[in-house]
């Protein structure tokens, strides 16, 4: 079978496609993401927000000590100090030095996801824990029939057995529920843009898709641990 090809990057060429999904989420989703993470980090003390764009984990856990890791400088520089420029895979901190690791809805732009999470877990205190979010292939099926969603390196369906080709302990968190509603034909084409569908798509769907939308969302949060 195959390799899947990783999801292309474009935080610092097209950094509102982001933002613009990040403010529909906000404004019409009925759960917390990082809400839902900081609910399995009430023990840590020091995390590394691996993937952190411009800091929305850090704003969810004011009284963690959180240090944001990105690739993309046009986000980090919103990102609140400490920050670091690096790489998921090259993580420029020394073995057993935090919590906590988060790498949320970014292990699928990476081709062997596997690098990102033996360097999670080097990272780690014994006993930390590595928190990793993604979305499933099956999500928002209510847009099937205007965008196709090729498989990624990390998608909900697979990546618990890839964490836990670097991880003995792992859980899996996940969720299938109508947790969007979409209350304009406006937000419709905006939600469809920001998840890399084409313009005249996206218009389509704002045509033909009776609104309010409720739109199912379908992931996981893996929570893994390294030994003690």
């Amino acid at each position: 079978m195959a390799t899947p090809d990783a999801v292309p990057v474009d935080y610092d060429s097209n950094p509102d496609r982001y933002r613009s999904g990040a403010r529909l989420s906000k404004a019409y989703s009925q759960a917390n993401l990082y809400a839902r993470v900081a609910s399995h980090l009430t023990s840590a003390d020091l995390v590394l927000d691996v993937g952190c764009a411009e800091g929305v984990l850090r704003e969810a856990m004011p009284d963690k000590r959180v240090i944001g890791l990105d690739m993309a400088i046009t986000f980090l520089r919103n990102h609140p100090e400490p920050r670091v420029q690096a790489s998921a895979t090259a993580i420029p901190f020394q073995d057993n030095t935090f919590d906590a690791v988060t790498t949320l809805n970014m292990l699928y732009h990476l081709a062997d996801p596997t690098q990102a999470l033996r360097e999670a877990k080097r990272v780690l205190k014994p006993g930390g824990v590595l928190v990793a979010s993604t979305i499933a292939r099956s999500d928002s099926p209510e847009f099937s029939a205007y965008r196709e969603r090729p498989p990624s390196p990390f998608d909900a369906e697979e990546a618990p057995q890839v964490v836990r080709t670097v991880f003995d302990d792992v859980e899996v968190d996940a969720w299938d529920a109508p947790l969007i509603t979409l209350p304009t034909a406006e937000s419709i084409r905006d939600y469809l843009l920001a998840r890399r569908v084409a313009e005249e798509a996206a218009q389509r769907a704002a045509r033909e898709l009776a609104v309010p939308l409720t739109v199912t969302k379908r992931g996981a949060v893996l929570i893994a641990r390294k030994p003690a």
